[in-house]
């Protein structure tokens, strides 16, 4: 009897079914024909209101991975994995590989008949991660783990030195975006086309949203991501022939009419498991050392890939579950509905309006206007971090478990009081202007603290820095900008406007 292979949803590059067939084969003594099973579950979707742009992607990447199987897939369509489970083997043995979040851990757990193959899809294992940790003296840094996946994987390296001697180019990655240009003037970044599949996705979610009762957030179409492991690669040769030049310098500025900029839009690809994160840096690595790409934009994508991605993942596991619930700084407040519903016009504050737009049409925004426009206003806000979390988690086409817990909980919203990350990320409306051009035209000033023009950002910062002044004075990082509040001599103003707007749209 053929062994049976189970792919989650984030599972359907080449690397999840090679290691499953190897497996399979070193077990009998010779080749046996895999059998492929991949469940697509409702209640995932009736449990929880996803942005549809997301339940369309992943529901397209699964069937087209069906059918680039061809008739060695089982695709089932239930209620529950485990009702798809028992309609499509029984007690049958299954293998899957250790998935992504810990309900589904805990679920293949809670069958006998399921067994676990290691991660797949990342290049840091659990247990390298864990020596690795056991080596650190005190907390677990970033750059650390960074520096030691390059060394470990000869990744950007020359002999036992990084390229150009630094392991780090990012200060050269700040640039604001060019003065007076409304686009970066990058290349178009590569887009997929639509087929049947997407058709019948398109149309099985229209019906559910009107028999079955199933809810979603956001706009949906045309597909922006690619669903295929051929996609996926036709985006990734695009981005690294035309737009990875391009990255670096300006990787942290924003556009209102360039929200992709050169932005490389393979996250999703990445977290569907339709590409390998050690493909995407050999591409960067090799452009290169050719010549066709300077250092600091290769660096720059490489410290995304190997450097943040890794990390993330490996938090996500390393720091247990009770680190969903961290809220070291006391924040509680619901999310106002014009935030869970996109209402992106009900907004004065254009960069906020503008980036909610964003999410509401298409899914995705980069990571700065995820940390310092969305994550920042949160903060800013007090919003309860657990919900804050679910929310990213729901609203991003490359949203998922393990990416969004450490990166809200600990990088966005500071809940988890230093763990990740030195300071809070959030900042005034001065940032943002001078790293973008989401001020233009806005009906507030970056500058004004008080006033009918005082920007939201603004007098949001100097109000969390006060109501977090005994915590924050003590942080290095932080204590100058504290110090600044009793420079302020408008400061109680400042607080009074900004208790007064509450859960007013800004």
């Amino acid at each position: 009897m053929s062994p049976v292979h189970w792919l989650f949803g984030d599972q359907l590059g080449p690397h999840f079914t090679a290691t499953a067939t190897a497996t399979a084969t070193a077990a009998g003594g010779r080749p046996r024909n895999t059998r492929w099973l991949l469940i697509e579950s409702r209640a995932v979707f009736r449990r929880r209101r996803f942005h549809r742009a997301k339940a369309h992607l992943v529901l397209s990447a699964m069937r087209h991975r069906a059918a680039d199987l061809g008739g060695s897939a089982q695709y089932v369509e239930a209620e529950t994995y485990r009702e798809g489970l028992a309609r499509a083997v029984g007690d049958a043995p299954v293998s899957v590989h250790h998935p992504t979040s810990r309900a589904a851990l805990t679920l293949v757990n809670s069958l006998p008949q399921v067994t676990v193959h290691p991660a797949r899809g990342f290049l840091v294992g659990h247990r390298e991660f864990g020596e690795w940790a056991a080596r650190q003296k005190g907390r677990l840094l970033q750059e650390n783990l960074y520096e030691h996946t390059r060394r470990t994987h000869d990744i950007l390296m020359d002999g036992d030195r990084p390229a150009g001697g630094r392991w780090n180019l990012d200060h050269e990655n700040r640039e604001p975006p060019p003065r007076g240009e409304t686009t970066l003037g990058a290349p178009a970044p590569y887009r997929p086309r639509e087929d049947e599949i997407d058709e019948g996705v398109r149309r099985d979610l229209d019906r559910w949203e009107r028999e079955e009762g199933v809810t979603f957030v956001g706009r949906d179409g045309p597909r922006l991501f690619p669903a295929s492991r051929r996609e996926a690669l036709a985006a990734l040769d695009h981005f690294v022939t035309h737009r990875l030049a391009g990255f670096g310098a300006h990787e942290d500025a924003m556009l209102a009419a360039d929200p992709v900029m050169s932005h490389s839009l393979l996250s999703s690809s990445l977290n569907l498991g339709l590409l390998d994160p050690w493909e995407c840096v050999s591409r960067a690595e090799d452009a290169w050392r050719a010549g066709h790409v300077p250092l600091n934009s290769a660096e720059g994508f490489v410290r995304q890939v190997c450097g943040w991605r890794e990390y993330v993942w490996n938090l996500y596991w390393h720091l247990g579950e009770d680190y969903r619930h961290r809220n070291e700084l006391r924040h509680t407040a619901p999310l106002p509905t014009w935030f869970t519903e996109l209402d992106a016009d009900a907004l004065g504050a254009r960069c906020l309006s503008t980036v909610l737009a964003q999410v509401r049409d298409t899914g995705w925004t980069h990571h700065i206007p995820r940390l310092m426009i969305l994550g920042s206003h949160a903060l800013q806000q007090g919003w309860d971090p657990t919900e804050v979390t679910d929310w990213f988690h729901r609203c991003f086409v490359d949203g998922y478990d393990w990416v969004m817990l450490p990166n809200v909980v600990g990088m966005s919203q500071y809940a988890d009081g230093g763990l990740m990350t030195t300071k809070p990320y959030t900042s005034g409306g001065a940032y943002i202007h001078r790293m973008s051009d989401l001020c233009g035209g806005c009906r507030y000033r970056p500058a004004d603290r008080t006033g009918d023009r005082a920007c939201p950002y603004t007098v949001g910062y100097w109000s969390f820095l006060n109501r977090h002044r005994a915590r924050l004075a003590d942080n290095p990082r932080t204590a100058q900008a504290v110090r600044g509040l009793d420079r302020l001599g408008d400061v109680a103003q400042v607080i009074r406007a900004h208790r007064d707007t509450g859960d007013a749209p800004p």
